[in-house]
């Protein structure tokens, strides 16, 4: 008995489940109808619905939105005053109540009916008035709620906002919908920047890059790496192509092996062929590259390595920019 409200949580989460699992039997020949009518919509999608309805609008318009579909949320008390005006005909709207008597939502009916308005509902009760006034109906019946009280809109929100998923995810794969696409929508996320952001978005450019001249000696190649402050410095030839790098390993091992190591030139001290990478090329496979051979830095050439390198790229810089592998 003392851990009997746990025992409650319990059978609701078995209680969504199942009503969601149940929920595969209605993908049929009428979802695909709706597939199609939400497909071919020219303009958005408009959410509407009231309460708890309301609220799983909301989710349910921003999956469509940030899937391809544009589409909004309407409140429908709001709609009886004025925000019906951001209905075209070109739209198609989409009704939610648990009940399919809700007052509001059953008021707008007849106003979109004269715009021609495709109404797709997603209802709790196939005999209610407003499955009779819908164009379509996806039936969101469930067989009571999950708490104990029977009363509270748990299992039926759940199960509604699992049918609008559904939707969603369906047109997801009818418009051949793929990450990048994705990535387009949502560019302050963690995947829109790794697949939209390259290279030249990310790397230093001008005074900030780190030269020395091939025969230019290590006091000259400390001052450098210094004040650029990347632990590194391009070592130039007399055509300005890169020919090798100084690193901060480079420095210590000359020390080590090299008595008039400050007398020694870049070219005797430098690790030839560096790695490199295209400005075009995104930063997260610059990071894998860095990763793969253990370095920090890039030097980031236009095209082809035939010419003076562009830019650099620190792992710091695409680290900061939470890019992450």
């Amino acid at each position: 008995m003392v851990n009997s409200y746990l025992e409650k949580a319990r059978e609701l989460i078995r209680s969504e489940a199942e009503a969601i699992a149940n929920l595969e039997k209605r993908i049929d020949a009428n979802f695909e109808k709706v597939l199609d009518v939400l497909f071919n919509t020219k303009g958005k999608v408009v959410v509407t619905g009231v309460g708890k309805s309301g609220h799983i609008g909301h989710k349910i318009a921003a999956t469509f939105s940030s899937t391809g579909t544009p589409s909004f949320f309407m409140h429908a008390y709001e709609a009886g005053h004025g925000d019906l005006g951001v209905i075209s005909a070109q739209d198609t709207l989409i009704v939610i109540s648990n009940s399919g008597e809700t007052e509001e939502v059953v008021h707008l009916i007849p106003p979109i009916k004269k715009l021609h308005v495709p109404i797709i509902g997603l209802l709790g009760r196939n005999e209610s008035t407003l499955a009779k006034k819908c164009d379509y109906v996806i039936c969101t019946q469930v067989n009571g709620e999950g708490d104990p009280l029977r009363l509270v809109p748990t299992t039926s929100a759940i199960v509604t906002l699992a049918m609008g998923d559904a939707l969603a995810i369906g047109l997801l794969a009818k418009r051949n919908f793929n990450q990048h696409d994705f990535a387009g929508l949502h560019p302050a996320g963690s995947l829109g920047r790794k697949l939209l952001t390259t290279v030249a978005d990310l790397m230093h450019t001008g005074d900030a890059v780190p030269f020395v001249k091939a025969n230019d000696t290590m006091p000259a190649v400390l001052y450098v790496m210094t004040k650029k402050s990347l632990g590194i410095v391009g070592v130039l030839d007399e055509s300005e192509r890169l020919i090798g790098v100084v690193t901060d390993g480079d420095l210590r091992r000359g020390l080590e092996r090299q008595k008039d190591f400050m007398e020694q030139t870049a070219i005797k001290i430098m690790s030839k062929n560096p790695k490199w990478i295209k400005q075009t090329n995104l930063a997260i496979e610059a990071l894998h590259l860095m990763e793969e051979f253990s370095i920090t830095n890039l030097f980031v050439f236009d095209n082809e390595r035939e010419s003076k390198p562009v830019g650099i790229i620190h792992i710091h810089d695409i680290l900061r920019y939470g890019i992450m592998s």
